[in-house]
């Protein structure tokens, strides 16, 4: 094994290979991929005229500081009685990768984008995900536009799907947007560039948090997990930070909801199959009235998801430092997400995380393939042709998507590992703060503060609880398997 002070990012990476490997997934793109990609043209394929110009509204894109995948763009209108018209514009990125090409087989195999620190693997190729089929500032785009109206108590009406053609005039990002929002920063230079941008965010943002309210009165569960990203200088890893949940995100959240709900709507009314995002009603319910129960609280015993998001609102207030240990636990109760398939006049599943009877996955076509699914139908239905897959590849791929999702995801936790691990590794022989996380058949968990990562308890121990806090001494870590070992910190 390498000496931990000499691995580089180029190790992460490829420890991330072997895990896709391992897990069914496709890390590099076959040579049939980039013969296509080297054919192709041009952004602007030729589109016929029932292809709406709304280049002149005031699109703006909102995403990570890094993002170069821009897969949706914004924009909106003030009306009378404190409505708004809100747009949402979405990449057509079936224009460039029809059906049936190497580059969509290779779409499909994976079914999304895996993003660890050291690399991220593309679900389509970069100089489509990145340029010809990303909605970039400056450019003419096709792309799926949902418009809908949204009213002083954010309640949803007047939706409406077309083809158009848009052009982003500002790519911002989630940061420096969201510490404007709350008053702490100045507006980003990009927005200032565009007259009547800021607006445009104070409305967007007024918006969303009424579309917000409108969902937790709901029912609409708020979680916080744990997940730290690692960040590199160049080669060298230099820090580990966890994800802040801000303004800005909530923004583009429940604009992306508000245009999923709309989607699926869209696709029921017009008599089209669809591929649904559902988290079915939890069938451990009554593990999690238990839960509530340890905490002095009671939940009614079948499944309530306003109760269950007020209790998780009230841990919140009163022990925001355990929240996100409480979170995980709720989580796994529920049970993942999923993608079925609906046919017109079936009973919807729903989204009980999202308190949503109507949801789907449709707005991130460039690095989502259930996104690029819908997206076809949708096309298809506008265009008045025959629906690009039958009701028995959609149950195929439904199925397949789901089990690609949840073998990224094993990936993305796993490299997450081996990133704190190498972090780590200088500091072995320190203590920290922690808190205990769990217990399982292997040992007991714990959570360390700062910097954040989580790792396992071995050596003697004495009888520790959930929620527990305690110092803990870094003993050994292991980059090429992401082992973590603390021993008990005494005296």
């Amino acid at each position: 094994m390498h000496n931990p002070r000499h691995w580089s990012r180029a190790d992460l990476a490829r420890i991330a290979c072997d895990a896709m490997l391992e897990r069914g997934l496709v890390p590099e793109f076959p040579a049939a991929v980039e013969r296509e990609l080297a054919a192709l043209g041009s952004a602007a394929p030729i589109a016929g005229p029932e292809v709406a110009d709304l280049r002149s509204l005031p699109w703006c894109s909102i995403d990570n500081d890094d993002s170069l995948d821009l897969d949706q763009l914004s924009a909106c209108e003030p009306l009378a009685d404190g409505a708004v018209r809100i747009f949402v514009a979405v990449a057509d990125v079936d224009a460039l990768v029809p059906r049936g090409s190497a580059i969509d087989d290779h779409a499909r195999t994976n079914t999304t984008s895996v993003y660890t620190s050291a690399r991220v693997f593309p679900m389509l190729p970069v100089r489509l995900s990145t340029d010809l089929s990303s909605l970039n500032p400056g450019q003419d785009r096709l792309a799926l536009v949902t418009e809908m109206v949204v009213d002083a108590q954010g309640d949803i009406s007047a939706p409406r799907v077309r083809r158009a053609w848009v052009h982003n005039r500002a790519k911002l990002a989630y940061d420096t947007v969201s510490a404007w929002l709350i008053g702490q920063g100045a507006l980003p230079a990009a927005a200032g560039a565009v007259a009547g941008m800021d607006a445009q965010l104070r409305v967007q943002d007024e918006t969303a948090q009424r579309l917000r309210a409108r969902r937790h009165a709901q029912g609409s569960l708020e979680f916080e997990t744990f997940q730290p990203r690692a960040v590199f200088d160049g080669d060298k890893l230099v820090d580990l930070r966890q994800q802040e949940h801000n303004r800005a995100r909530q923004l583009i959240e429940e604009l992306m909801i508000a245009t999923n709900t709309c989607t699926a709507r869209f696709l029921a009314e017009h008599g089209g199959a669809s591929v649904r995002r559902v988290v079915r009603s939890p069938e451990r319910w009554l593990r999690l009235v238990e839960l509530a129960r340890e905490y002095g609280e009671s939940l009614p015993t079948a499944p309530d998801a306003k109760a269950l998001q007020g209790f998780l609102a009230r841990r919140h207030r009163a022990d925001p430092l355990r929240f996100p240990d409480l979170s995980l636990v709720v989580i796994k109760l529920m049970g993942a997400g999923e993608y079925v398939v609906e046919r017109p006049g079936a009973a919807p599943i729903g989204h009980f995380g999202l308190a949503e009877r109507d949801y789907t996955h449709s707005t991130a076509p460039n690095r989502r393939y259930p996104d690029l699914i819908t997206l076809r139908m949708m096309k298809a239905l506008l265009c008045g042709t025959a629906p690009p897959y039958s009701p028995a590849e959609l149950e195929a791929l439904a199925l397949h998507c789901t089990q690609q999702e949840d073998a990224a995801r094993k990936v993305e936790r796993r490299m997450r590992k081996s990133e704190a691990a190498l972090f780590l590794a200088p500091l072995i022989g320190r203590t920290f703060d922690a808190v205990v996380t769990g217990h399982g058949d292997a040992g007991s968990w714990v959570r360390i503060f700062s910097p954040p990562a989580e790792g396992m308890l071995v050596g003697r121990l004495p009888a520790l609880r959930v929620g527990q806090r305690l110092r803990v001494k870094l003993s050994s870590t292991d980059v090429e398997r992401g082992f973590i070992d603390f021993n008990v910190a005494y005296g």
